[in-house]
């Protein structure tokens, strides 16, 4: 019979006098059987489409099913509650978002803390947010609404996809560092309010920009401006907000992630299998085609990310005083 890969590692180590540390081995054999990848939005969303992109990847590489597990409700804190009280073993995985991020001041009673219970792998997907107005606003640059704005307080509507929602995030931090008054109009989720925005009900929002691009493409919304630090390839011509107020940045991210705790090994397979993936032409541009860029975070990057994001969101809650519906 001839041995496997790993009885000849530890014949060899065995030899040098080396023995293999139990996560080690533990690294060296994962997976042996199925992994769930948690994620908290519906079938059909974007979340679902990435995990289902990089489950199939990692299933091929792997050698295991790699199964997504819708698990909605509570802006995705159930999924994320579910996988921080999983076992650290690396068999119950999140795909992670910009929402956690958010959620984690947000809610003011929730049984986990993101930034401590989640360990994260890798990033996968960004995507920029478009600040678009209807036609019959009159502004075609951000200054000229910004004056528009000053000059008609509280007759201007913004819709968001629910209070907290990253695009109404983005709304709020643009009136934090503009002083503009927008009466914000809460709809349950962005597609009812993209539908008042076109119909001209509501008179601006801030989208992401793939489920906008039609739209703006076709001339049934204006864009102002990307909430990105720099211009994106799918609107060319639009500045970024940050151009007209420093310190303005914000995008839509998707990423792996793990219980706390999940052996170090399996986390760095993991996120070289993800930094593989992100680097083949065909998978990248199944991500393109989402209408977002990958995201080449190792864990660390994407920890800092997750960090970082956590703070900005978490102080203009705090400020604005932002409940959760």
């Amino acid at each position: 019979m001839v041995p496997d890969f790993r009885s000849l590692l530890c014949v060899l180590f065995g030899i040098l006098g080396v023995t293999i540390a139990p996560h080690a081995a533990v690294a060296l054999d994962y997976p042996t059987r199925p992994v769930r990848i948690l994620v908290g939005f519906p079938p059909g969303s974007t979340s679902d489409v990435v995990a289902r992109l990089i489950a199939q990847r990692l299933s091929e590489r792997l050698g295991q099913p790699f199964v997504v597990e819708d698990r909605t409700g509570a802006s995705g804190n159930i999924a994320a509650e579910a996988v921080a009280n999983a076992p650290a073993d690396g068999y119950t995985l999140l795909l992670a978002g910009s929402n956690n991020a958010i959620n984690d001041t947000l809610f003011d009673n929730l049984a986990f803390n993101f930034n401590r219970d989640i360990a994260p792998i890798a990033g996968i997907m960004r995507t920029p947010g478009v600040m678009e107005v209807n036609p019959s606003v009159p502004a075609r640059t951000v200054p000229e609404f910004i004056d528009y704005a000053k000059a008609h307080p509280g007759k201007i509507n913004m819709g968001s996809g629910g209070t907290g929602s990253l695009i109404h995030m983005y709304g709020v931090l643009f009136m934090s560092l503009t002083g503009v008054k927008l009466v914000d109009v809460p709809y349950r989720g962005a597609p009812p309010a993209l539908a008042d925005l076109l119909t001209g009900q509501i008179q601006i929002m801030f989208d992401n920009v793939p489920t906008s691009l039609g739209f703006i493409r076709d001339g049934r919304l204006r864009p102002l401006a990307v909430t990105v630090s720099t211009r994106v390839d799918t609107l060319p011509g639009l500045p970024p907000l940050g151009e007209f107020l420093p310190g303005y940045e914000g995008s839509l991210w998707q990423g792996l992630a793990a219980p706390k705790n999940t052996p170090q090994q399996i986390i760095n397979k993991l996120s070289v299998e993800i930094k593989s993936a992100l680097s083949d032409p065909q998978f990248k541009s199944r991500i393109v085609a989402l209408g977002g860029t990958p995201s080449t975070l190792s864990a660390a990057e994407f920890g800092n990310l997750i960090a970082k994001d956590t703070q900005k969101w978490g102080q203009l809650i705090r400020e604005a005083g932002i409940k959760p519906d």
